[in-house]
């Protein structure tokens, strides 16, 4: 299997129904978070299935797919990568690290982030330094920073919290929506395992977070809980 036919396949089974909805759900109007991307329109089971079924595609074929015009091809290459880099040995995860390191600009939706950077970024860095993180985070692109704080969903699962709050309060401030949601997300995951811990962590600074973020955060609490948050009565 090639690169080239997988790009095929694509082109195949695209629906030009879905593409339009899928442009509109991403927000791909001028000036707006999504601006510039392009859909062929395949479904997320479609997607799925074609990245195990060339899960084989070389690094190299897969930069070429991440390099792609369409949405829905850099997504399915980034599946492939995170169905390879678990099988892999050591050298073969670093490559795949550096690989989707070096393509960050080509993953450039919230959905490719979020299909990706736990399974990658956050899956290497688990026993080696986080230090990494902090450079994403502090990047001018967006989504190199929800990289960052998406990419702390593999450490939570291992019930290791404390990159995804030294992340979180990194961008306490960062100006972006799909940011705020991000870094909330991540905290309401958090709290579903130690609900304790993300309380001491919102005490703290749940005054200073952007509305977005603080409500995803507490989206679990118990209502009179969360309305004392909202309220700023804790």
């Amino acid at each position: 299997m090639t690169g080239q036919e997988l790009s095929n396949r694509l082109l195949a089974l695209g629906d030009p129904a879905r593409a339009e909805a899928s442009a509109r759900f991403f927000k791909t109007g001028p000036g707006e978070s999504g601006e510039g991307l392009r859909f062929l329109g395949l479904d997320a089971a479609t997607s799925r299935g074609l990245a195990k079924e060339f899960r084989t595609l070389s690094l190299g074929e897969l930069e070429t797919s991440l390099q792609s015009e369409w949405h829905d091809e850099r997504g399915v290459a980034l599946l492939i990568l995170t169905l390879q880099f678990p099988k892999a040995d050591a050298p073969g995860q670093k490559e795949i690290y550096d690989l989707y390191l070096a393509n960050t600009a080509r993953v450039n939706s919230w959905a490719l982030v979020d299909c990706s950077a736990p399974h990658i970024v956050g899956a290497y860095l688990f026993e080696l330094s986080r230090k990494p993180l902090t450079k994403l985070a502090k990047s001018k692109s967006l989504w190199e920073r929800r990289i960052a704080m998406v990419a702390t969903q593999h450490f939570i699962r291992k019930n290791d919290f404390a990159d995804t709050f030294r992340i979180a309060t990194l961008l306490l401030k960062d100006r972006e929506d799909l940011i705020h949601k991000a870094v909330g997300w991540m905290l309401r995951e958090v709290g579903d395992r130690a609900e304790s811990l993300l309380e001491k962590f919102l005490r703290e600074h749940y005054q200073a977070m952007p509305r977005t973020m603080l409500r995803y955060a507490i989206e679990k609490f118990a209502e009179k809980k969360r309305k004392a948050y909202l309220a700023g009565t804790i």
